[in-house]
């Protein structure tokens, strides 16, 4: 069950990166699954485990390392797109 939760919460986090800056990572929900999981390590190595947690996540640094994780993707797709 952690790790439906742990996905669940991955996923919602990537899907608020992407709104909160406007661009998209490709493949749909598994896009916004990576997302967020990659941006919970991101900013887990950035920011420590600060402010509240669901999951295991710590919501502000995964939020903070998604929208750099979604920001960077979205460049790479662009520049590929050329």
């Amino acid at each position: 069950m952690g790790v439906l939760l742990y996905l669940i919460v991955g996923g919602i986090v990537g899907w608020l990166a992407q709104v909160l800056l406007g661009r998209g990572v490709p493949f749909g929900i598994i896009g916004n699954i990576i997302a967020g999981i990659a941006g919970a390590w991101i900013g887990g190595e950035l920011l420590g485990h600060i402010g509240p947690e669901a999951a295991g996540i710590a919501i502000f640094p995964a939020l903070l390392g998604a929208i750099v994780f979604v920001f960077i993707v979205s460049l790479i797709m662009r520049n590929t797109k050329k």
